[in-house]
């Protein structure tokens, strides 16, 4: 729906925005997260999150954000509506995002970018309790009304379809241990090389003993990546 315009926002007494005296919450150099002073003045539960998209202020309390826009008025909408605008503004149809995102050499990139455009998925997966589903099937659920799979779900379908099978056995045992990691963690921790040097990998080998079992580096960041494509087959 419009978004609502409050007149009187509701200022809390060190909850200032940029340039209005010191915020009681800090960010770090380029980061959307953000870090709670040594004197929080709400409960955790309570406390508004706040993140800068593209320089705006942005809140985060309950279902709701607020944020003043460029003619200085504060602007209040429920927070599934403000994602899924932004959502939008990116990537109009599902086809223009399924497209990116298959394309994709890293779709965790696609997720930071999103981030700072005002994708605000972790506020998002915590409202809605959906802390079982990844980032892409939050984006198609809440942007395109695509029923979402779970991580889990979405592991067992790529292990259904026997795709391990085309990979010799050390090779199987690790894009095994790649769907494991991505079921409990998400798209991100596989996208990693370092994600070898964990010790579920080093039950199978060392990184240089896994990575030679694909045929070298290259070939093994490819396995990863035509992994990933497989995992978000419809």
């Amino acid at each position: 729906g419009d978004p609502v315009v409050d007149p009187e926002p509701p200022v809390e007494e060190d909850d200032n925005l940029p340039g209005e005296g010191s915020n009681n919450l800090n960010f770090g150099e380029g980061e959307n997260e953000y870090l709670p002073s040594s004197n929080p003045p709400f409960d955790d539960d309570d406390r508004p999150k706040k993140y800068y998209v593209n320089d705006v202020l942005v809140r985060v309390l309950s279902e709701r954000v607020q944020y003043v826009d460029k003619d200085g008025k504060l602007i209040t909408e429920s927070l599934i509506d403000y994602t899924k605008k932004n959502i939008l503004q990116q990537f109009a149809k599902l086809d223009d995002f399924l497209h990116t995102w298959t394309e994709a050499e890293k779709k965790q990139a696609i997720i930071d970018e999103l981030q700072d455009d005002g994708v605000l998925l972790e506020a998002v997966r915590e409202e809605l309790g959906k802390s079982e589903i990844d980032d892409f099937d939050l984006i198609c659920h809440i942007a395109y009304d695509k029923a979402p799979l779970s991580k889990k779900e979405r592991a067992e379908n790529v292990k259904k379809r026997h795709y391990l099978y085309k990979y010799s056995d050390l090779a199987q045992q690790v894009i095994e241990t790649l769907l494991d990691k991505y079921a409990n963690d998400g798209i991100k921790e596989i996208e990693d090389t370092k994600v070898l040097q964990l010790k579920e990998f080093a039950q199978i080998g060392s990184p240089m003993k896994i990575v030679k079992a694909f045929g070298g580096k290259e070939a093994y960041i490819k396995a990863v990546q035509e992994l990933e494509n497989e995992i978000y087959l419809a």
